[in-house]
């Protein structure tokens, strides 16, 4: 099945992440549904962006690195990982402990069509070339799949893959993730998610130990802590509209 791994890595009773049970429901409709992509900004063990394009009922999913790059110049390495259920394309929130610990981010949302004839078959050959109109990503692009080196592990081949911006109006040298880092949900940054439901065990200790990811992670920890207690010592009159997060309701069909 699709989501066995997405499951099997997964203890629901602990992270809030969407199950995967609830399917989109499907309409008898003369036009084509559109098909929903977003790019997940997650810092867990390591910064990396998630970028997940619907097909077949679920999330076909890649993690960036780098993160997206407007440059065609630039060629970013993007790892296949497991198929993610379609609820999990608004997702945003904190993974307390588990698999993903961190803070997931809503960086992008929006649409996609593909420009090939038939996407499994673009998959099988690794070249799915597609169009995305979001609020930050809009234009060509296309994710190429590389040799597997000498040595790979079974399990572990087929995963590696390049995501490149095509040449077109919305391409250039800006740098997308540096100019528009925060969430197109919430308008927040990672601290402002996590000051939101900041979890008890992230008190006392959060994911992972030692290393430049971790130490960025600290930090989010300490700005969302602060926040907290700003919140709290804030008048009655402001407090509680304050501890209230700002998030959007979702938009998807």
């Amino acid at each position: 099945m699709p989501l066995d791994d997405y499951r099997r890595k997964r203890d629901f009773a602990k992270t809030p992440e969407p199950s995967g049970d609830r399917t989109r429901r499907a309409r008898k409709t003369r036009t084509p549904k559109p098909l929903h992509f977003c790019v997940q900004k997650h810092l867990a063990s390591r910064l990396h962006y998630d970028l997940r394009l619907e097909h077949g009922g679920v999330l076909l999913s890649w993690a960036v690195p780098k993160g997206p790059s407007l440059d065609p110049r630039d060629k970013h390495m993007a790892v296949r990982t497991e198929d993610h259920p379609y609820d999990y394309g608004d997702f945003e929130g904190v993974i307390p402990e588990g698999y993903g610990a961190g803070v997931v981010m809503l960086w992008d949302y929006g649409t996609w069509q593909p420009e090939v004839p038939d996407i499994d078959a673009a998959l099988d050959t690794g070249d799915l070339k597609f169009t995305l109109d979001g609020y930050k990503l809009k234009g060509s692009w296309v994710l190429v799949r590389t040799r597997d080196r000498p040595g790979t592990a079974a399990s572990q081949k087929g995963r590696s893959w390049l995501l490149i911006k095509h040449r077109d109006h919305w391409s250039g040298p800006l740098d997308i993730t540096t100019f528009a880092p925060l969430s197109v949900k919430s308008e927040g940054d990672f601290d402002d998610i996590l000051a939101a439901e900041l979890p008890d065990t992230w008190v006392t200790g959060r994911p992972g130990t030692g290393g430049v990811p971790n130490k960025m992670l600290r930090d989010v920890v300490a700005k969302a802590a602060a926040k907290i207690v700003n919140r709290e010592n804030a008048p009655e009159s402001i407090a509680p509209r304050a501890a209230r997060a700002k998030k959007r309701k979702s938009t998807r069909g």
